[in-house]
């Protein structure tokens, strides 16, 4: 993070400290409040609007099935525009004026990274559902949790089962100035080499370029057999249209920030066709827990639920139970809940947190195939 940004999350912070000291949510009458942190506008919005979706279908269902002590749950969703810092400000919000009980957060490693002091000080477990960069948890301190697998995991598997598909060249371009998108190009890469594959260039870009004709150009010229793009739908999709008008045809890879599957074919269409990614999720999954999830969303929403709304209504699922646990009480003792976490059933597969906080899971590949996200493969940790 830069300095700028750290300046203003130490700002918020300092803000914190000046507030009164927080306690857990008093029992009483009102509402139980849960926080959410994520990009409800700007170039990745679909991102944080999907989970604010899948964690408000979790709540409404928890308060239809009494809440927690009879206690209705609300919960508060804030825009982080996508920026780091304006999530750090969004957590000061929500532990020192809202007293949320916890948060569901951020939609991003940067995001989460910069949330996670703010929340650990307020002692308020944060969830993160999305958030795949293991420094999230190692840095983030004891209030950090996720119910995703981690980049470590993900770039590896998915260097594996590029090698087990005969790929044995692959171009990497990956965006400088995300967290997320430097994680999984690190895991990707030492996997990759490990197995016996060559990666032939390593571009960069950075968020909010448009322009990626330079760097597909020199990747071209080298003739790889595939190309990864471990960055966001938005990238992802721009990238791979330059891509294809400048007949680079081989197939292109990516992790779970291009699972917004609908906003990704919106804007790369038949530019994708082929394309295969990791994600957390498959609605091909039979399990009577992911039907009824299918259905109930569509039901709430009016349209298929994608990996991150899956995600964040584990995310807040497993904070309810955890919540219920202790009898509405948040804090330390709710942290202590969401430690213990184990076997819960979730949609996105059993969770379990182990003792890095880490949820361990498979991940599986979808391919874009005739306009929609196909299952592939299942992954194995």
């Amino acid at each position: 993070m830069s300095a700028g940004r750290w300046a203003l999350v130490l700002a918020g912070m300092a803000a914190l400290a000046a507030a009164c000291n927080r306690s857990p949510p008093p029992a009483g009458p009102g509402p139980l409040r849960i926080g959410l942190v994520g990009a409800l506008t700007g170039p990745e919005a679909e991102l944080g609007r999907v989970l604010r979706d899948g964690a408000l279908l979790a709540i409404e269902q928890a308060n239809a099935d009494g809440g927690v002590q009879g206690r209705r749950l609300e919960l508060l969703a804030y825009d982080s525009q996508g920026r780091p810092e304006q999530a750090a400000s969004a957590t000061v919000r929500l532990v020192t004026v809202d007293q949320v009980a916890f948060i569901v957060g951020g939609d991003t490693s940067g995001s989460t990274l910069a949330m996670a002091p703010v929340a650990a000080r307020a002692e308020v477990p944060l969830v993160a559902p999305a958030a795949t960069n293991p420094r999230v948890t190692r840095e983030g301190g004891p209030y950090v949790f996720r119910v995703c697998f981690v980049d470590s995991f993900q770039g590896g598997a998915l260097a594996a089962f590029a090698r087990d598909r005969g790929m044995a060249r692959v171009a990497v371009l990956s965006d400088v100035r995300s967290d997320y998108s430097v994680g999984l190009t690190d895991a990707f890469r030492r996997r990759f080499e490990a197995l016996g594959g060559t990666v032939v260039a390593a571009e960069t870009y950075g968020q909010g370029d448009s322009d990626f004709r330079a760097q597909l150009t020199r990747i071209k010229g080298l003739r790889p057999d595939a190309v990864f793009l471990p960055g966001y739908y938005s990238d992802a999709a721009a990238i791979a249209r330059q891509a294809r008008q400048l007949g680079l045809s081989v197939p292109l890879l990516g992790g779970d920030g291009w699972d917004s599957v609908a906003q990704l074919l919106n804007l790369g269409g038949e530019s994708l066709e082929g394309s295969e990614f990791t994600t957390h999720f498959s609605a091909d999954n039979p399990a009577g827990s992911v039907q009824g999830f299918l259905k109930d969303f569509h039901a709430r929403y009016g349209r298929p639920p994608e990996s991150g709304a899956a995600l964040a209504y584990d995310a807040a699922r497993v904070g309810i139970a955890a919540l219920r646990r202790t009898g509405g009480k948040g804090g330390p003792a709710l942290r202590e809940a969401l430690a213990a976490t184990a076997g819960f059933t979730g949609v996105t597969g059993r969770i379990t947190l182990g003792p890095e906080r880490d949820a361990v899971k498979p991940a599986v590949v979808l391919r874009i195939q005739g306009g929609r996200a196909v299952f592939v493969a299942e992954l194995p940790p």
